[in-house]
């Protein structure tokens, strides 16, 4: 299996190359970003991708997540790198049309141990570069610790450091011109309807007629090209 998952064929879309959009999904932990992925992943035409969390690629391989301030930096400059390859891997490949990102660059602010003027200069990349990379930023917001689900084996924070991270991360992301919140509060189902609407916003308009409001996906014979 490709580690970009796109959904079913549906889309007799002809464009040889396309120019992807890139959208984070982002929050603090247990916010239900995976679990939105997944019932996107069955909601789009096949040139919608879903990109992995690069996190869990990093730390799920074996990366030693130490709390020394240098294993910190370590770590997150390698999430960094990361997130970037797999975004210009999409670029190069031509394939999708929007790509959705679980997890953008800026999320690593939020973990990162110094200020974040060594972030960037470290990383050689400034902060309204990496605002100009994602069309929209879709931000989850934490639940609280009566709803804080600790199932993860890769999540080590608690409730309230969540809570911290999830308002750290919404500080990083500031500036970002199309930016949507989703309260935690919000039964799932809502969640799921507002994220698709905001996706489906970004889609081609050739294929945005064929997707309905609920996200789901009718036939898409007619989408003939994927433009920017």
């Amino acid at each position: 299996m490709s580690i970009i998952e796109t959904v079913t064929e549906r889309c007799a879309c002809s464009a040889t190359v396309h120019h992807p959009k890139f959208i984070v999904l982002t929050g603090g932990p247990s916010a239900g970003k995976s679990r939105l992925l997944e019932m996107i992943r069955g909601s789009f035409c096949p040139h919608i991708g879903v990109l992995p969390e690069a996190a869990s690629i990093v730390f799920g391989g074996g990366f030693p997540r130490i709390e020394t301030l240098a294993a910190r930096r370590a770590a997150q400059r390698t999430i960094y790198h990361v997130q970037d390859q797999l975004e210009q891997w999409v670029r190069d490949e031509g394939h999708l049309g929007i790509a959705l990102c679980d997890r953008g660059t800026l999320d690593g602010l939020a973990y990162w141990p110094d200020d974040e003027d060594a972030f960037f200069g470290q990383l050689e990349t400034t902060r309204e570069w990496e605002l100009t990379r994602y069309a929209a930023v879709i931000h989850l917001h934490t639940p609280g610790a009566e709803a804080y689900d600790r199932g993860n084996r890769l999540r080590i924070e608690s409730a309230g450091e969540a809570a911290a991270l999830d308002a750290r991360i919404e500080s990083m992301w500031r500036g970002h011109p199309h930016r949507f919140f989703i309260d935690s509060t919000t039964a799932f189902e809502t969640k799921v309807a507002a994220a698709l609407a905001i996706i489906r916003q970004e889609l081609p308009a050739c294929c945005r007629e064929h997707v309905g409001t609920d996200g789901v996906a009718a036939d898409c014979g007619e989408c003939s090209e994927v433009t920017p």
